[in-house]
This record gives structure tokens, C-alpha cells and sequence, in this order.
């Protein structure tokens, strides 16, 4: 049996597994992510794999996700808005540390892969993810292999402009889909909302601690599931300008399914049948056409593990 680690590394944490060759998780260790120095982040990823390793023996290779412009190479993170990466060495840093060969991937190529290999989109040669999670991330899989673009750094879905002139985002531009369509939108909604209008978000509040800042994303999925009108408003809005994202991207790319993951993807149905909602509304054509389908990621937050470490097994 062939044993690889996988490696998801987002802005708030850094999460590993080992993971045979179909795909199951054996062993997961999580931890924060320790701050926008390369450096530091690199020493959390090869202590969590040291750990790993030490416990399984005999380990192949690193399959690392990062989020992020990977260049071609697999070896080089060129931008990271999220992590505050400017062409980070990262594959060269984490193999000095660790001994073992290591793939660099984009964290939401590595899930794309891991859902089509193993999840969601099994038996789909047209894919595309998308992970709503610090901010958004995208994948594509075309005739079951990963396409990248001619550079490498294709399919950074959140970073095109949905509102001219709108929010900053991270990236330095202002108005990105992810600033409106992600866990971090999702929070800046309640946050807003509990700002503006305190009576209406009292249950938001109550969660948050008593104030807008103490609000994250556990919190508005807690009230929704128990029925704030609030907290399900903010979710109706974060869904909508994600189902009509995705409705843009059906026209450029008409892929079969849309497989949709990262953090807020846990949300389940909550998010799913009003992204859906959206979708059918702004989807061009609708009712001459063939509609993808929108599947919920069934690996879950795992996705980025198996499928970085799948494709440092097949490197």
C-alpha cells in the first residue's frame, strides 16, 4: 500500500493526513496556521509531517496545497493574497525539512482532484470546483486531468470583479466574487448586519458574545439551523452572488457539475438550495440547455488532503 501526506494550507489553518491509494484518510492532524511568514508556516508543515511520518515509516511523498498562484513548476507559490505569499519557495523549504519529495499544488486543484479521483465528481471528465472557505478558491478537471492554464495559475475564480469599485479585497483589487461569495462574506454580512440593525441580529449577538466582532462563521451557521431570520438572510445573500457566479462560469466553461467545497460548504443544504436558487435564475439560456448539475463536495474539508496527497503519489 502506497502512503503519501497531504497537506492543505489556508489562512487560518494547516491541516495533514496520511493517505493510502484509495484515497482513505488514516491519520489527520490539524494546526493553525501560524502567521503570513513563509518561513514559520513551512516549520508547522514539517513538524505536523515529521509527526505523520514517524508514525506510519514508510511515507513517499508530500502532496502540498496551497492557497494560491502556483507557478508551473509545481514548486513556486508566486501569489498568495490570503497568506501574504509573494514567489515563495515552498516546495524547496518544506523537502530541506522534511526529506521526502514534495508536489505544490493550488489548494482548490488539489480538492478538484480529490472530488474527482474520490468524491463528488466521480465518473465526471468536466468539473468545476469551487471552495468557499477564507475566500474562493477554483478548480477544473477536463477529460480527468486537472487543467491549469498555460502558466499554471488558471481558474482563480475569486478574484474576478463582480461590483466595480466594491469591497476591498486581499488581492489588492477592489469588488472580487470572493469578497461577496465565501466564509469571510458570510461573516461581513452578520457583522454588518449586527451593526446596523442590533434588535434584528440579537440571536447573531447573543452567539457572538454580545458583539459584531465576537461573530464568525460558526455562529451564523448556528442561528440558521435553528431558524434566525437574520442569520438565514445572510446566507441567502451570501448564496445568491454565488449561484450567480456560478451561472457566469456556465456560460464561459459549460462544464457537467459544479462541486462546491472549503469550509462553508459544511452549511449543507443551508447554502446549497439557495446557491441553486440563484443559478437557475441567472443562467443564460435557461430551459434550452443542459443544466449542470451542483453537488455539495462529499470529502468534505478533507478534499485539499487527498487529493494533494494523490497527486504527489502520481507525480
Amino acid at each position: 500500500m502506497a502512503l503519501t501526506i497531504g497537506v492543505d494550507v489556508g489562512g487560518t489553518k494547516v491541516a495533514a493526513g496520511v493517505v493510502d491509494d484509495d484515497g482513505r484518510i488514516l491519520e489527520k492532524l490539524r494546526r493553525p496556521t501560524p502567521s503570513t511568514n513563509p518561513k514559520e508556516t513551512a516549520t508547522v508543515i514539517a513538524e505536523v509531517v515529521d509527526l505523520l511520518k514517524g508514525r506510519f515509516g514508510s511515507v513517499e511523498a508530500v502532496g502540498l496545497g496551497a492557497a494560491g498562484f502556483v507557478d508551473e513548476t509545481r514548486s513556486t507559490v508566486l501569489f498568495a493574497p490570503n497568506l501574504a505569499w509573494r514567489d515563495e519557495p515552498i516546495k524547496e523549504k518544506v523537502e530541506s525539512l522534511v526529506g521526502l519529495p514534495v508536489v505544490v499544488e493550488n489548494d482548490a486543484n488539489a480538492m478538484a482532484w480529490g472530488e474527482a479521483r474520490f468524491g463528488a465528481g466521480r465518473g465526471e471528465d468536466f468539473l468545476v470546483c469551487v471552495t468557499l472557505g477564507t475566500g474562493i478558491g477554483g478548480g477544473i478537471i477536463v477529460d480527468g486531468q486537472p487543467y491549469r492554464g498555460r502558466y499554471g495559475i488558471g481558474a482563480e475564480f475569486g478574484h474576478f470583479r463582480v461590483v466595480p469599485e466594491g469591497r476591498r479585497c486581499g488581492c489588492g483589487n477592489r469588488g472580487c466574487w470572493e469578497q461577496y461569495a465565501s466564509g469571510n462574506a458570510l461573516v461581513a454580512e452578520a457583522r454588518d448586519l449586527a451593526r446596523v440593525a442590533p434588535v434584528q441580529a440579537a440571536r447573531l449577538l447573543e452567539l457572538g458574545g454580545g458583539g459584531p466582532e465576537g461573530i464568525r462563521g460558526p455562529e451564523v451557521t448556528r442561528a440558521a439551523r435553528e431558524g434566525d431570520p437574520a442569520a438565514l438572510e445572510c446566507f441567502r445573500t451570501v448564496a445568491r452572488w454565488t449561484g450567480q457566479g456560478l451561472a457566469d462560469l456556465a456560460a464561459i466553461l459549460d462544464p457537467g457539475a459544479f462541486i462546491i467545497g472549503g469550509g462553508l460548504s459544511d452549511a449543507g443544504d443551508l447554502l446549497l438550495e439557495p446557491i441553486r436558487e440563484a443559478f437557475e435564475q441567472a443562467l443564460t439560456g435557461r430551459g434550452y440547455r443542459v443544466t449542470a448539475d451542483i453537488r455539495i463536495a462529499e470529502l468534505g474539508p478533507a478534499a485539499g488532503i487527498v487529493g494533494a496527497a494523490d497527486l504527489a503519489r502520481n507525480r
